[in-house]
């Protein structure tokens, strides 16, 4: 049993070096060959033989051989189970804790029982998220926390102060974005808006309209009604 027991401790030291240097050997050869990827986050192995992730940027997904002679961008597919590994690995890494999120500087839209929880972050003048909110009417039975996020350009940040400032903010957005009603000039402390940019900029939101569903997932850009209605349940 002691013989064995060495056996096993030696093996499992030995394979765990081995993972090491090709670690070591990928990371230095990709920073000496690539520069952008001289800061290298994670290098892990993937479930095809001889192929290593390697994450950049928090969660920039590569793909390279033992030695880093070969750098491929793209999905790995697992063919048999029919299962996208890389959308499900940047999923993982792109999921917000839906707790966490700072409500205080959201507003909240309730329709029906207001049971099922969705966060949407959007822009007033961004033309998906008008389209997009048009077609969320179909929903029922959800609470909708809206994180005003201004990235189109000054205006856009006018219309989110005075959709913030409104006396019914919910009400201010839905004549805006589904009646086409411009909102009244108001002012109040508009600091919440400000701070939804750095939350965004944070988790990297680069568009609109972008969606975090109860479980941590989150969808860049408009999607239908039947497809929120899915990620809901």
């Amino acid at each position: 049993m002691k013989r064995f027991l060495t056996s096993l401790i030696a093996c499992t030291l030995l394979a765990a070096s081995s993972a090491w240097s090709q670690e070591a050997t990928i990371r230095k050869n990709l920073g000496e060959r690539i520069p952008q990827l001289q800061k290298i986050d994670e290098v892990s192995k993937t479930p095809m033989p001889g192929l290593f992730e390697v994450r950049v940027n928090g969660t920039d997904i590569y793909y390279t051989d033992a030695e880093a002679n070969y750098l491929v961008q793209g999905n790995l597919i697992d063919t048999r189970l029919k299962r996208n590994l890389t959308e499900e690995r940047v999923d993982k890494l792109t999921a917000i804790n839906f707790e966490s999120l700072p409500f205080k500087d959201a507003f909240t839209i309730v329709r029906g029982n207001g049971k099922r929880q969705l966060v949407v972050f959007e822009d007033p003048n961004c033309s998906y998220c008008k389209r997009f909110e048009k077609d969320l009417q179909k929903i029922n039975n959800v609470t909708v926390h809206l994180f005003l996020y201004p990235i189109l350009g000054a205006d856009s940040t006018d219309k989110s102060k005075n959709i913030w400032c409104a006396k019914d903010k919910a009400k201010a957005w839905l004549d805006w974005m589904v009646r086409d009603v411009p909102p009244a000039a108001a002012s109040c402390d508009s600091a919440a808006i400000a701070r939804n940019v750095e939350l965004g900029r944070k988790f990297k939101i680069t568009g609109t309209p972008t969606l975090v569903f109860a479980d941590g997932s989150r969808v860049p850009g408009a999607i239908g009604a039947d497809q929120v209605e899915k990620r809901l349940n």
